[in-house]
């Protein structure tokens, strides 16, 4: 339920329609999705041996630890704190905000509520705040509260996906009109892009198609993020060597089965190229999507004028139990880092319900702080590269414990070893590749904040040296 709620959150149901313009292409677009569910699962098959070989508290920040050294660790745990799980955390809490308000107008974001020089503070976003700040207080009352609330909510949304995939599926063979419009150019991959305020369709093949195919990726890749993150809760984890690598496959296996049927009801109930200027939902389609919510213009065709209600509910109930997993997992890294004097100090206390509570007060309050800001959208788009990175550094970790720790306790070993991790790491330098030269802005920013990791780390060392001296 923690891989899996904390995978699914608003991006099924919104990047296909940016992954559509940049490809154009039934058959491509359905590949992206295919190729990011098969890394996703390598590189968790990949995990599931430092899982099962370090259960602790922590997770990836422990992996990179005994890797390499506390400097590797830390930067990644800072990158963590900074952008990925505090930005993830603001983004999906914005988008409940953005979808209540479909029921809701009062907490529109245009309904501004207080305003002073350049700070603006809208119903949404305090909505936004309120959630964080409401799961992180029932996560701080013990383990139990946030298991529950990730059962109930990852359950739901399940169940709701398989809705749409089965009525989508459904309604989509009956009339095989749409569909079979798709599979006329199903590998005919052309993309929509503006040129002087008129839309292009340019031909894309070769070296361009295999680009473009990794700029959409960017998409896939952020909506099949975050399964790592029930390794930072391996020391609440019930027999962990075994529970945490079959939760890791069989997590991100369900995950990738969803996303890509998902995407093909898509297909059954709308053209995947259309016209922005179309003034029905059809003649959108799947690239023009009214705000790029493909999945209201795809239950549009099913549920009529009542599927902007239906799709609102369903993804608050998705970004709900989403964030709940981002919560409680990512308070336990902070914790791990405490530990090591790498953090705030008062993160590596334990309140008497045996949780971190001040590390998640402190991943709230940033949060929050994002949320104010405005920025956790150009966030996400940098941290893509800088997790792509952490991940390539964590898994060829693995050969370096098999070398520095050749007699430890291993309860599993990385199935297809080396061929699954080295395939990982191939696959997912070559998208971190084709960013660097697609998008070097994003990249550039992401390896920026990695970067300034490196002064924090030595301040805290600084502190701890003192803190050290002070003691004796």
């Amino acid at each position: 339920m923690i891989v899996v709620g904390s995978m699914i959150g608003s991006g099924i149901f919104i990047v296909s329609a940016e992954m559509s313009r940049v490809l154009g292409s039934p058959g491509y677009l359905l590949l992206a999705w295919v190729v990011t569910g098969f890394i996703t699962v390598l590189a968790a098959l990949s995990y599931g041996e430092l899982a099962a070989m370090m259960p602790l508290a922590g997770g990836q920040y422990v992996y990179l630890t005994r890797a390499y050294n506390h400097f590797v660790g830390f930067l990644y745990g800072w990158t963590v704190f900074t952008v990925i799980q505090t930005g993830v955390i603001a983004a999906v809490a914005v988008a409940f905000s953005k979808f209540t308000a479909v029921i809701f107008p009062y907490f529109s974001s245009e309904n501004i509520l207080f305003s002073a020089g350049f700070i603006h503070v809208s119903a949404a976003q305090l909505l936004a705040i309120s959630m964080i700040i409401f799961l992180s207080y029932i996560n701080s009352l013990g383990v139990r509260g946030g298991k529950l609330i990730q059962r109930i909510f990852t359950t739901a949304k399940i169940i709701a996906l398989i809705g749409i995939i089965i009525l989508g599926l459904y309604f989509g063979f009956s009339d095989h009109t749409t569909l079979a419009g798709n599979f006329s150019h199903f590998w005919n991959a052309a993309g929509a892009s503006f040129m002087h305020g008129k839309l292009v369709n340019g031909t894309l093949n070769g070296t361009g198609l295999v680009s473009a195919i990794g700029v959409a990726m960017v998409g896939s890749l952020f909506s099949s993020d975050a399964w790592n993150n029930v390794t930072f809760i391996a020391g609440e984890i019930k027999t962990p060597k075994r529970n945490i690598p079959l939760s890791l496959f069989y997590g991100t296996l369900i995950v990738t089965v969803l996303y890509v049927l998902t995407n093909l009801a898509y297909l059954a109930l709308l053209p995947l190229r259309g016209s922005p200027l179309a003034e029905d939902t059809f003649g959108r389609g799947m690239q023009f999507a009214l705000n790029d919510r493909v999945g209201v213009a795809a239950a549009a065709m099913i549920f009529g004028n009542v599927a902007a209600f239906l799709m609102a509910i369903l993804i608050m109930v998705s970004t709900f139990g989403c964030n709940n997993g981002l919560i409680l997992s990512g308070a336990r890294l902070y914790y791990a880092m405490a530990k090591d004097k790498l953090f705030f100090t008062k993160s590596a206390s334990l309140n008497k319900k045996n949780v971190p509570s001040f590390a998640l007060l402190l991943q709230a309050v940033w949060a929050s702080v994002l949320c104010l800001s405005g920025t956790y959208g150009d966030l996400l788009d940098y941290a893509t590269f800088a997790s792509l990175l952490f991940y390539i550094i964590t898994i060829a970790g693995i050969f370096i414990l098999r070398k520095k720790l050749p007699d430890a306790e291993r309860p599993y070993k990385v199935w297809g070893y080396p061929l699954t991790p080295v395939f990982y790491i191939i696959i997912a330098l070559a998208i971190c590749a084709d960013l660097l030269v697609f998008k070097t802005r994003s990249t550039g920013m992401g390896l920026l904040i990695v970067i300034t990791g490196i002064p924090a780390y030595f301040l805290y060392r600084r502190i701890g040296e003192v803190e050290k001296s002070d003691v004796a």
